[in-house]
Formats: structure tokens, sequence, C-alpha cells
């Protein structure tokens, strides 16, 4: 028996019809139905952050989430954040500057929980930053830059909305 489910996503702004089987997961939906390969799959346990995605305005590990359970959601993933290497959010920019990325893999899913993160607190601590991002691995910075890159984030998107109420 090959059923199938016909899952509503609103996907980066754009509405999406998929058919998926009742046990397809979210990240492999996003990234083999809609090609939205800047979501990656690490520990497939929920454990390490890279399939990190930010639904219905909340971080989820889509690894631990069937698609059928987000029909209806709205999902933003990496893609959303920029369109080109010379549009990249603050966070994005910040993490090129700061060099809080070498291989890359974590990058997305600490991206979009820094993003989340600092619009709900957009002056954050150091301590704040770490515990924030305690859900997300990576394997090859010891996050000192990444600490970094998430403050001066902070920093700059903080001085954006400054000088946007002048």
């Amino acid at each position: 028996m090959n059923q199938h489910h016909e899952v509503r996503l609103n996907v980066n702004g754009t509405e999406h019809t998929v058919s998926v089987p009742p046990r397809k997961l979210l990240v492999d939906c996003l990234r083999e139905d809609l090609r939205l390969t800047g979501t990656h799959v690490g520990c497939e346990q929920g454990v390490c952050g890279a399939c990190t995605i930010i639904m219905d305005g909340q971080n989820v590990r889509s690894c631990l989430m069937f698609a059928v359970q987000a029909d209806g959601a709205s999902i933003e993933t990496i893609e959303s954040l920029a369109s080109g290497p010379e549009d990249l959010h603050p966070v994005q920019q910040a993490f090129v500057d700061c060099h809080g990325l070498q291989c890359g893999f974590c990058t997305p899913g600490m991206v979009l929980a820094a993003k989340s993160f600092l619009e709900q607190n957009p002056s954050p601590t150091d301590d704040e930053i770490r515990e924030a991002i305690a859900g997300n691995i990576c394997r090859c910075t010891g996050y000192t830059f990444i600490v970094d890159a998430i403050r001066t984030a902070a920093e700059r998107m903080a001085g954006e909305e400054a000088g946007q109420h002048v």
C-alpha cells in the first residue's frame, strides 16, 4: 500500500503542495521534494542542530518531524535569508566577517538559530548566546568565533534599527 498525503507548506514565503508518504521526515521533504538543500541532515536524532529551521516562528529540528505534521505551517530555511552573496543577512555577514564557520556543515542551522534568538533577544550577553546555540553542534570552530559572530550581528542589527528610527 503506497499511501501519500497532500501537505501544504509555506516555505520561504512561497506556497507549496507536496505529496508525501506518512513517515517522510520534514528535512527529507525540504531537501528532496523542494530541493532546498541548505537544511542539512546530521545526526538524524535531533541532537546536532544541522537540520534547524524556523517553523511558525520557532526553531524546529526538521529531522524529528514528519512532513505531514507541518501541514499548513510557515517555514523559513537558510535559503530565505539572502538572494545572493552581496545580499547576506546580518547574521550571515557576521559569520563571514568573524570567521564563525569553517567546514560550513553546521552553519545553516547555527545561523537560523542565531537569527531566531536575536529576534527575541536583540542585546544578549555572551552567556545568553552560548545558551541559545547550545543545541547546535560545531565540530570545527570551538564556538569562540561563532559567539563573536552572533554578538557582532546583534550590534549591527541594533545599529541598523537605530538608523531606521532617525
